[in-house]
């Protein structure tokens, strides 16, 4: 297994982030974690004490000045990106007919800008060594649609777009782009956000009966973070306990 890494987690002192970082330190990595909340960015460092394998950076996806920040952070401290993994997002819960366009912009710039501005500002790090890892998170509610949540959706399905594109446009530097598209997975926010009753249909519609983990979605990143997926790219691995089985 390929160690000593440089890797970026974004959104990383969330529920699916925090088990990310702590899956690449425990492999002996070096893990820069970003997110927009300081405190909770400070409460991840005093957690896991891993001395100058793990730096917390603020940064907001969004604004191309704190992307461009954040790779700064990343030529001083490491000199270099092996892995990013763009895993930020925010999810609303809005209905088409009260959707602002307001509200469309800031779920679109999060969850699809994000991810251009993060690529864009870390590239330079990672091409010229022939070897590179780009994961975005994507999310499973693009193969049904959900009513109230188009903004997300849409960006979600941007994701997609975006990464098969990159994984053309970057392959002749060694460096690979793929998706992983979650389920409804039982973070925080989803508890806080996603009506009991939708969680329990989740359920029901999977192949394994059971709530998704952050836990669930581990192995998939990190493969496709490895050398074990050097010749997989532009590709999509669906991680939903088996609600959505696309050909």
């Amino acid at each position: 297994m390929k160690q000593d890494r440089v890797i970026i987690v974004t959104g990383a002192a969330g529920g699916i982030g925090s088990v990310l970082v702590d899956r690449f330190l425990a492999n002996g990595d070096t893990v820069i974690a970003a997110g927009r909340n300081q405190s909770t960015l400070d409460k991840l460092l005093s957690e896991r004490n891993a001395g100058a394998r793990l730096i917390a950076a603020a940064c907001d996806i969004s604004k191309e000045e704190d992307c461009s920040r954040l790779a700064s952070v990343a030529r001083v401290r490491a000199g270099r990106v092996d892995v990013l993994v763009n895993n930020a997002g925010f999810f609303p819960v809005t209905s088409f007919e009260d959707l602002s366009t307001e509200e469309w912009r800031q779920v679109i710039d999060i969850n699809l800008t994000g991810v251009f501005l993060m690529t864009k500002a870390v590239l330079p790090l990672m091409k010229g060594r022939g070897w590179g890892r780009i994961i975005n998170i994507g999310s499973g509610s693009v193969y049904e649609g959900v009513p109230v949540q188009t903004h997300y959706v849409s960006a979600k399905a941007g994701v997609i777009g975006l990464s098969k594109c990159l994984a053309r446009e970057l392959g002749g530097y060694g460096i690979t782009v793929n998706i992983v598209t979650p389920g409804l997975t039982m973070t925080a926010p989803v508890l806080k956000i996603i009506p009991a009753e939708i969680i329990a249909t989740q359920i029901q519609t999977r192949a394994i009966k059971r709530d998704e983990q952050p836990e669930d979605l581990v192995g998939a990143v990190f493969f496709l973070a490895s050398p074990d997926s050097d010749f997989i790219s532009g590709q999509n691995l669906n991680v939903d306990g088996g609600k959505y089985m696309p050909s």
